[in-house]
């Protein structure tokens, strides 16, 4: 048994800690404070990090962590990810002995080049390049990575659990209804998502399942949005075209 617990970071981020009763499993850590906070009221002895890609806000509490505890880091190796000690590619897995999980992993590129991800039967952990309502931008690679990526993830059983990296979930959910206004599985989850943040609650994990039926970026074949991005100019209805226009509206959005 073992428990995934959310510790806030920075203004947005969350590092995930999977843990039970005695030991510890960090994904993502941008800082450390955090974490060694955690770590300690918990009396927890962190047995792996994890690491999905190499933006500060998700490598730059490693090292400190690694004075304290000399644990393995599990990633993939880059010039700017001087951390990783386990390097990574797809098809391999991380066996995580204390609490009976084995993750796969898949390389999933079109936010960064080296971005992977951690997945089980039942969860995923998934950096930057799924969020709640919406996805990563493309700094590096093509659209067409990014929508490669996002397929992919749509492939995993419907009650897989999405653990991503930001919560940013309100703020995609404007953009997903002005997209698709018309969508009660979207006006729904804006409702609970409203409640769940006035409560002080996270929106995360959600699933796969509510992704598909919400997040604008694997819908690109409906008729709504579509149709929402032709009124905006869009002539190309190919999936890859809409992908791309949603993207570009909304990095301005």
């Amino acid at each position: 048994m073992f428990n995934i617990t959310a510790i806030p970071a920075f203004k947005d981020n969350y590092i995930w800690v999977v843990h039970n009763q005695q030991y510890a499993a960090i994904v993502d850590p941008g800082e450390a404070l955090p974490v060694l906070e955690f770590l300690n009221t918990h009396s927890l002895q962190p047995t792996a990090i994890l690491c999905t890609h190499r933006h500060a806000d998700h490598i730059g509490g490693i090292a400190k962590l690694r004075e304290v505890y000399n644990v393995p880091v599990y990633g993939r190796r880059h010039p700017n990810n001087p951390h990783i000690t386990n390097n990574l590619v797809e098809h391999d897995q991380v066996v995580l002995e204390q609490f009976g999980i084995n993750l796969d992993i898949i390389d999933v590129p079109g936010h960064l080049d080296d971005h992977i991800a951690f997945i089980t039967p039942d969860l995923i952990f998934c950096g930057d390049i799924l969020f709640g309502a919406g996805c990563g931008r493309n700094f590096e690679g093509t659209p067409e990575q990014l929508h490669f990526s996002l397929q992919r993830l749509a492939q995993l059983p419907d009650n897989t659990r999405v653990y991503c990296a930001h919560e940013y979930t309100l703020a995609n959910i404007r953009f997903a209804l002005a997209c698709e206004p018309g969508n009660q599985a979207l006006q729904q989850r804006a409702e609970q998502a409203t409640q769940l943040r006035a409560a002080g609650l996270a929106t995360v994990p959600s699933t796969i399942a509510l992704e598909k039926a919400t997040n604008p970026f694997m819908r690109c074949t409906q008729p709504e949005i579509i149709q929402t991005l032709q009124q905006r100019g869009l002539q190309d209805t190919s999936e890859i075209a809409v992908f791309t226009a949603l993207r570009k509206w909304r990095n301005d959005f």
